[in-house]
């Protein structure tokens, strides 16, 4: 089956091909034709088969006859991370370029005067994240009364960031007869009660096991202690034949800390994570495609849906914790049918429950793998110098011996304690009279302290 015959107009089947793709996905095979038909879709499928084209390009033949009215778009698209709704909005640039829609990316970390003036001129696609919508629409900046199509992408990954509520809320607030998409890799028990109740007799496409990895990716795991995990990721970097990687961590605080550690080794490294300003973040992904940086180190922030094409390894650094997350992780490589590599480093006595809800999860053991570590060099102790006979002479400025036995110290010591103290010529303080070891008598004391 090709693009023509799931019902795509020409416009958009020929910016397709241009970009090198002739057929379909399983996921975009079965998602497009009910998405056409204007039904509800759930769709299920393992991360990095094509379920972001899967909903825009129906999107884009939808939109493609309507106009859109000031702050009021025509669709609305929920991304649970600002890198997610910038792909999103890429993808419909790359699709879309034939046609005259106009979107808008609301995001955290950009200027939102300039995300307002583009409301206020009216879009057909509008990309956010709940967070940064629900300000604009608390300010009466954006109303969402004229939504045609709602996709909430990612769904099981909203849940996990807690914005389930935020979801919640800005349903409310958009038409009752609209269509919805809810795309997800994996499919918890929550967000079926949030399918049922936000969605209208959808149709559920599901192409893959939920949660299970890529066959393209070959999965390795490696023990070791937690001191020795920065030892054994730099053996594995130099073992692997890596052209690029993704080094997760469970950790914002420890992405610098690991990014710096293998810079000082020479690696072309950056860190990535969701303390950083969006700014610095899109230019640090943006150089990662482009080849300038190969390693980069970030934490769950980059673990959903980017689709960044020839990435050769994942190493999970720290194992994560959710056990959905590892699926993501390493649907980083081994995407559009390439081979891939993911290695993960676990530490004895601490990552046990989380490798095995790991493998019940994706229903196999990941395969052991064993590495050498070069042994650091041993740091030289510094001799204590070589005690004189003779003793040294005495420091007149310090007042104590340097060197010599240990008598004379203690004696030279004992001869300043014995020393008279030097009065003082200070008059007398109230706390002196009350708190001083020394006891004041006759004109000595204060007048206020005779009355």
């Amino acid at each position: 089956m090709n693009f023509e015959e799931l019902g795509l107009g020409p416009e958009i089947v020929r910016a397709v091909t241009e970009r090198g793709y002739t057929t379909p996905t399983p996921i975009q095979e079965q998602a497009i034709p009910y998405i056409l038909m204007a039904r509800d879709v759930i769709g299920l499928a393992q991360t990095g088969t094509g379920k972001t084209a899967g909903f825009t390009l129906p999107m884009i033949e939808i939109l493609a006859g309507g106009r859109a009215r000031a702050r009021m778009p025509r669709s609305l698209i929920l991304s649970p991370t600002r890198e997610l709704a910038a792909q999103i909005a890429e993808n419909f640039d790359i699709y879309g370029k034939y046609h005259k829609l106009t979107k808008v990316l609301l995001v955290g970390g950009e200027s939102m005067g300039d995300q307002i003036k583009l409301l206020e001129r009216g879009v057909d696609v509008l990309i956010a994240t709940p967070g940064r919508l629900l300000d604009l629409f608390d300010r009466g900046n954006i109303l969402l009364s004229d939504i045609k199509v709602l996709v909430i992408d990612e769904a099981d990954r909203m849940l996990d960031m807690g914005f389930i509520p935020d979801i919640e809320k800005i349903v409310s607030k958009v038409p009752p007869m609209r269509q919805t998409l809810l795309f997800s890799a994996t499919m918890q028990p929550e967000i079926k009660k949030l399918a049922d109740k936000f969605l209208s007799n959808p149709r559920q496409v599901s192409v893959a096991p939920p949660a299970s990895p890529a066959e393209t990716v070959r999965q390795s795991l490696v023990w070791t202690s937690f001191r020795k995990k920065k030892d054994v990721l730099e053996a594995l970097i130099k073992r692997e034949d890596v052209k690029n990687a993704f080094v997760f961590l469970n950790r914002k605080r420890d992405v610098d800390e690991l990014a710096k550690f293998l810079k000082a080794k020479g690696y072309s490294v950056a860190p990535m994570h969701g303390d950083m300003v969006q700014s610095v973040r899109t230019v640090t992904l943006q150089g990662f495609k482009d080849g300038k940086i190969t390693l980069l180190i970030c934490s769950d922030v980059a673990a959903r849906g980017l689709d960044i094409q020839g990435v050769s390894h994942v190493f999970n650094y720290d194992i994560p914790m959710h056990p959905e997350d590892y699926v993501h992780r390493i649907g980083r490589t081994g995407r559009a049918g390439m081979a891939g590599r993911s290695l993960s480093i676990a530490a004895r006595d601490e990552d046990e429950k989380f490798v095995e809800n790991i493998e019940k999860l994706i229903k196999k053991t990941i395969p052991l793998e064993t590495v050498e570590i070069e042994a650091r060099p041993a740091k030289q102790r510094e001799r204590a110098p070589v005690r004189t006979e003779e003793p040294v002479a005495e420091s007149e400025d310090v007042g104590f011996v340097h060197g010599g036995d240990r008598q004379s110290r203690a004696e030279k010591f004992a001869n300043r304690r014995q020393k008279p103290a030097v009065r003082s010529n200070r008059p007398p303080r109230f706390d002196d009279a009350v708190e001083g070891p020394d006891t004041l008598a006759g004109d000595d004391i204060p007048a206020f302290l005779r009355r």
